[in-house]
């Protein structure tokens, strides 16, 4: 290996590790009126103080809501088979939700939201100023522990100033499911209200419930939909974002990882919304802190439209198009082109597979049989090609000798050969490009994929992360702290397969790159890029490349190269006579290596002749 080929390799490693460091996951589009923040306001209903108020300063803060600031708060909770609500008599609001079916990174229960780490403000526009619901208290007529059976349950809260005055607040539990319900209601307050929207403020210190946090804060951000359905969000890997956004909102959701806490308008979008992530590397406790501070239309309130709905659920891609329009956006899956690889391919085959494999793993492997089995026209294709090539090594080796040093020669009587015998330079590789969407698209969907999250194989417990195999008590520069064994069969196996590979393709002494030796190099950088990856992605490789080399092994034995050689020489026969037509690629190609040619004849005359 010389040194140019060496400089090189190293350049590719380098931008390879930097594309990972710098660019993990491609940020939503950012908007033009979207902009940077370092720091963001505390919720005011934060830094109200909790000490009962005596009338007068009572008066004076809620005015004529001052007689439900003081009260005695109940706790109201309803669960279906899928969540668990609390609700408080205080604010009439959601205290606390908790997903049934899930459990932390260290098999806690999976609480997404409680009174520690989410604070709502609902502000109502009185005539007296802004007045926060959230701090009244509200009455019920629901029982404090009711389960949902058979039926939506709802729960009404209610806050009356007079016979005909009121707040109404009201949820429905789904008999199953993460949506709830929520329908807001001002009864009789039109002297009371000014004109101005209502302001909701939601902040969520967003609690860790995935094993590694930087992943965790790598994933976590604000998504929205615009009024003309525009998705987009914060970015997902920057510590500190904020969006101020001009134009309304259809919903908006504060995402983990793998799970969802979302605020949705079933009647006009949310005015001038603001959204903002903070990241404070010394709380160890908090992913990110999460703000959005919307305005709600408050004609519709007034006309009784204020219908909304709260989704409290995972990121399951599977129930989030039932939701809302777009909401299923929520689950990345890869760029523009790659999408559509993993919607309408990976994920239908993969929630039908489900149905009959139970075991992750071998579900994994059936996927790859499958796959490969779709593919396997393109790899013998592929092969043939590399049959045709090793045939006609001896005479491209001739060449070479025949024309020394001279590159643009050598190609232009290559290709000379080439159409000779009928066979396209690219046919080997049109085939190997095709496949590659789907290793791609297979790269963004694995790690968002919540149904590999905590389910186990063999040595790992969750297929959704990395398999700590090996843990060292410190870190490895581009590794990290840990080994994943996984990813060492699957770097094992694809240096097993570029063996195998280049013992099937004839050599190229006067490439400029020496293609055999970057074959074995690019598994040893992949094994850095991929080694915190999900263990379900490197186990889909490593399966992969076993399948790959089994397939070749089995093409192998029905493509005879005796056979592969009498039709070249047949083909040759009626190229001398004149039976074959020169394709237009090759035609082109011929071109310009004539064209090239003869601007290098052109220039070495120039250099020859004698100067004036």
């Amino acid at each position: 290996m010389d040194r140019n080929q060496i400089i090189g390799i190293v350049l590719i490693l380098g931008m390879l590790l930097g594309y990972q460091l710098l660019m993990p996951k491609p940020a939503p589009e950012t908007k033009p009126q979207q902009q940077t923040a370092t720091t963001a306001p505390t919720p005011e209903a934060a830094k109200q103080a909790e000490q009962p108020l005596d009338s007068a300063a009572s008066r004076m803060m809620y005015g004529d809501f001052a007689a439900a600031a003081t009260g005695q708060s109940q706790d109201i909770v309803v669960e279906n088979p899928d969540i668990r609500v609390t609700f408080s008599t205080q604010g009439g609001r959601v205290k606390e939700v908790l997903l049934k079916n899930y459990k932390t990174y260290d098999q806690k229960p999976l609480v997404l939201l409680n009174e520690e780490s989410s604070a709502m403000v609902l502000e109502l526009p009185t005539n007296r100023g802004k007045v926060n619901i959230e701090k009244l208290y509200f009455e019920t007529a629901t029982p404090p522990q009711t389960t949902v059976q058979g039926n939506a349950q709802t729960v009404t809260f209610k806050l009356a100033l007079s016979p005909t005055e009121s707040v109404e607040q009201t949820y429905t539990i789904p008999a199953k499911g993460f949506v709830v319900d929520y329908d807001l209601k001002l009864n009789g307050l039109d002297k009371l209200l000014t004109n101005n929207d209502i302001r909701f403020l939601w902040q969520d210190k967003m609690r860790q419930f995935e094993n590694d946090m930087a992943e965790n804060r790598k994933s976590a951000t604000i998504n929205y939909l615009s009024a003309d359905e525009n998705f987009d969000g914060l970015s997902e890997g920057a510590a500190n974002q904020e969006a101020t956004l001009e134009e309304p909102v259809q919903w908006f959701t504060i995402k983990h990882k793998y799970f969802l806490a979302g605020f949705i308008s079933e009647s006009s979008p949310f005015k001038k919304p603001v959204f903002k992530t903070i990241v404070n590397e010394a709380d160890s406790s908090t992913v990110k802190t999460a703000i959005a501070d919307v305005l709600i239309p408050i004609a519709d309130v007034k006309a009784g439209k204020g219908n909304y709905r709260f989704y409290f659920g995972p990121n399951d891609y599977q129930l989030l198009d039932e939701v809302a329009p777009e909401f299923d956006r929520n689950v990345y899956l890869g760029y523009a082109i790659l999408k559509p690889v993993n919607k309408y391919f990976f994920v239908p085959v993969f929630s039908f597979l489900e149905k009959f494999i139970s075991n992750y793993g071998l579900l994994i492997i059936a996927l790859v049989v499958f796959v490969k089995l779709l593919l396997t026209p393109l790899t013998y294709r592929s092969y043939v090609s590399m049959a045709k090539m090793r045939v006609l090594g001896p005479e491209v080796n001739a060449i070479r000798e025949k024309v020394g040093d001279d590159m643009a020669k050598q190609q232009q009587e290559t290709m000379k050969l080439y159409q000779q015998v009928g066979v396209s330079p690219l046919s080997g590789c049109i085939p190997v490009l095709a496949t590659m969407p789907v290793l791609m698209a297979l790269f963004f969907l694995f790690p968002n994929l919540i149904e590999l999250r905590q389910k186990g194989f063999l040595w790992s417990n969750d297929l959704s992360t990395y398999d700590s195999f090996i843990k060292f008590p410190f870190t490895i520069p581009f590794l990290g702290s840990h080994l994943s064994l996984f990813t060492i069969f699957m770097t094992a196996s694809s240096l097993a397969y570029a063996y195998y590979n280049n013992q099937m393709t004839p050599a190229q002494p006067n490439s400029p790159i020496n293609m055999k030796a970057m074959s074995y190099v690019f598994p040893l950088m992949f094994m850095f890029v991929l080694n915190s990856f999900p263990a379900g992605l490197t186990f889909y490789y490593f399966v992969s490349n076993v399948v790959t080399i089994a397939q070749q092994l089995l093409i192998r034995k029905f493509v005879d190269e005796d056979k592969i050689k009498a039709v070249l020489e047949e083909n040759r026969k009626k190229f001398a006579k004149g039976d074959v037509k020169k394709s237009k690629f090759q035609d082109l190609l011929q071109r310009s290596l004539q064209q090239a040619e003869e601007a290098k004849k052109q220039a070495e005359e120039a250099k020859k002749r004698p100067k004036k």
